[in-house]
């Protein structure tokens, strides 16, 4: 395999789906092909666009398909009749956050706690969650050579970075590196359950470190006070230097101002899935400029 372009695409629920599709088309459109990359390295939500990405899927295709289904979702919620869906409350999980240390690792103890919380949450079955994945879910998917995706050990605290080279359904890696503690329900593989890759790192750069260009796509959200955004940012930093000792280079793509107020105030409150994805769609439009000398 070329050593030569990267692409790590962030953890961010539902909303980072819909914001990186977006933003993906948008850089294709501006000449930045994102396809292209030699490794692509998914964590949490990056882990659903990765797959479709290094299986050379279409950027416009995946974000229309957001599009659509963010357009189908409003119109039902118009609906008097419909039960109106509350979005899941992430504030126990983020009581875990802010026991993480800023500087240096979150310890296995922390990473076991969490999967502890994650193994006894009332969430949907595996069997429903693993649904969701739509055309990931259909059948024995080829595994993208060039594609992984992260997870971490519920039981054990364990990262762990899948690939190709384990055997397992396309469908269920990437599900277990979505599976956020406390919302969804950790997924069973070999024996073992899994849980959410974003609990070790929301984007784990370092594991591109090998590669001449490595890409960045970090889904940062929240205010100044929010312990996930103090994590990420440090973290981040500390994976940036290792390509860099490495002889890599690095360049980082967050989202802008527009997309932040598409956002919201919930990673997992999709709700906005279509605006999401047209404000990434649009900051990929803007990005490509600055980023095709660096990629192409």
């Amino acid at each position: 395999m070329a050593k030569e372009r990267a692409l790590v695409l962030g953890g961010g629920g539902p909303v980072g789906i819909a914001w990186e599709a977006g933003l993906a088309a948008g850089l294709h459109e501006g000449g930045v092909d994102v396809t292209r990359a030699d490794f692509i390295l998914g964590t949490s939500a990056g882990s659903f666009v990765g797959a479709q990405l290094a299986g050379r899927r279409d950027p416009a295709s995946l974000a229309r398909a957001q599009i659509e289904m963010g357009r189908a979702q409003a119109e039902e919620a118009r609906d008097p009749n419909r039960p109106k869906p509350r979005p899941p409350d992430l504030t126990p999980l983020l009581r875990f956050f802010a026991e993480m240390p800023v500087e240096g690792e979150t310890s296995v103890e922390v990473l076991k706690r969490i999967g502890a919380f994650a193994l006894a949450a009332p969430t949907i079955s595996e069997v429903d969650f693993l649904k969701t994945f739509g055309s990931l879910a259909q059948g024995p998917r080829a595994w993208p050579e060039r594609f992984a995706c992260t997870a971490v050990d519920a039981e054990s605290g364990a990262f762990k970075v899948w690939s190709a080279a384990d055997e397992i359904p396309l469908a269920r890696a990437v599900a277990s590196s979505c599976c956020v503690p406390g919302i969804f329900p950790p997924i069973e593989i070999n024996g073992r359950r899994w849980m959410d890759g974003g609990m070790r790192s929301s984007t784990s750069a370092d594991l591109a470190a090998a590669y001449e260009r490595v890409l960045v796509v970090a889904v940062v959200a929240g205010g100044s006070g929010d312990p996930r955004l103090a994590l990420l940012n440090a973290r981040l930093e500390r994976e940036r230097a290792k390509i860099d000792e490495c002889g890599g280079a690095s360049e980082v793509i967050t989202p802008d101002d527009a997309s932040l107020e598409a956002f919201g105030s919930n990673l997992m409150n999709a709700s906005r899935r279509a605006e999401i994805a047209e404000a990434g769609w649009a900051q990929g439009r803007r990005e490509a400029e600055r980023l095709a000398p660096f990629w192409n």
